[in-house]
């Protein structure tokens, strides 16, 4: 560890797939060096203001805008927000001396003010890119930075190449070590009399996804043990359907991981986090990439565990009853991955902890 490092400030928002990048780093780092002392900057409402309070780190809000690649007249009215917010990084930052701390940033608009305080200040910036094409955010936030970490090899190309290594994903510990299925035991206990396949359209549900299985339930039940994540908006219609090899849930938290070591077919979105897990686990998947993410970075996300690990992917545009069970047995046909034995998260830490 660098001799003379004493405070992290992490900062990354707009979505959960910026924050929770960020905290498993976090966390990881507590364990190893709880000496440090760790302070986060986000915006007034986004979701990181929750997500960084609920971890217990100190919280600095500040005001930030978006990053428009066309003309809109808010861009003006952004600049100044942009401004603001980079006045107040730079006298929240002013107090920490710039050999003894170390900026974190995981991407969204929130970063950027943030990112040229601490240039001006002559601080360490740390850039971890998640996904396989780039956000604006994280391209601005390279050209300051010291060093650049992306999840996938082919995000190499977009950032200045004397600063950018691949260091991988940061993996939950979990991931690795899951903890028992608890509630979700059942899964386990089914397992030994038929393969469980695990749907999720994320947090929220999908109901694309949700409406395709409906219809193919009948079929997909014969052959599965089924565990279904619909999301809350969709629990009670769906909850009508459950049976002894079908049950459906809001949403599933703290036992996710063990679901996604203990089950033999995944089908899910193709946000960065859930690739690469599924990618750490090797995991027989089923990727339905969400159409409007920014430049289809959820497409190519999972074009990398195609190409790693044979994953198939069915496009919003050719998800039906019939693509989905094709997709199902054409996976089950395949060899399982095989599993990562070392988690990226220590590799990153070394970025951090250096001098």
């Amino acid at each position: 560890m660098g001799k003379n490092l004493r405070n992290v400030i992490i900062t990354g928002g707009g979505s959960g797939g910026h924050v929770m990048p960020a905290l498993t780093v976090v966390r990881a780092l507590k364990e190893k060096h709880p000496e440090l002392s760790f302070y986060s900057i986000g915006s007034y409402a986004g979701i990181e203001s929750d997500l960084f309070v609920s971890e217990g780190l100190p919280y600095k809000a500040i005001s930030t805008g978006k990053l428009r690649r066309y003309f809109s007249w808010q861009n003006f009215t952004d600049i100044f927000r942009l401004f603001r917010g980079f006045l107040q990084s730079y006298f929240f930052l002013f107090k920490f001396s710039k050999r003894d701390t170390v900026l974190f940033c995981t991407g969204g608009f929130v970063i950027v003010p943030v990112v040229m305080a601490a240039w001006l200040q002559g601080k360490k910036i740390i850039v971890h890119e998640q996904t396989s094409r780039v956000g604006l955010a994280n391209k601005i936030a390279s050209l300051f930075a010291s060093k650049v970490l992306v999840t996938f090899e082919s995000s190499l190309g977009f950032f200045p190449s004397e600063k950018t290594v691949h260091a991988g994903y940061p993996l939950r510990s979990e991931i690795l070590n899951p903890p028992s299925l608890g509630s979700y035991a059942l899964a386990k206990l089914n397992r030994e009399k038929r393969p469980v396949l695990f749907l999720t359209g994320g947090g929220n549900g999908s109901k694309l996804l949700n409406d395709v299985l409906r219809e193919c339930l009948p079929q997909i039940e014969s052959t599965f043990f089924i565990i279904h994540q619909c999301g809350s908006r969709f629990i009670d219609e769906f909850k009508k359907n459950d049976s002894e090899n079908y049950k459906s849930f809001a949403f599933i938290n703290e036992e996710m991981v063990s679901l996604l070591n203990e089950a033999d077919v995944v089908i899910s979105r193709a946000g960065a986090g859930t690739v690469v897990e599924l990618l750490s686990l090797g995991k027989p998947s089923i990727f339905i990439p969400l159409k409007i993410a920014q430049k289809n970075e959820q497409f190519h996300n999972a074009k990398e565990a195609e190409r790693k690990l044979g994953s198939i992917i069915i496009e919003e545009k050719d998800l039906t009853q019939e693509s989905l069970i094709k997709a199902i047995a054409d996976i089950r046909s395949k060899p399982n991955g095989q599993r990562v034995s070392q988690n990226p998260t220590e590799h990153i830490l070394t970025y951090l902890l250096g001098d």
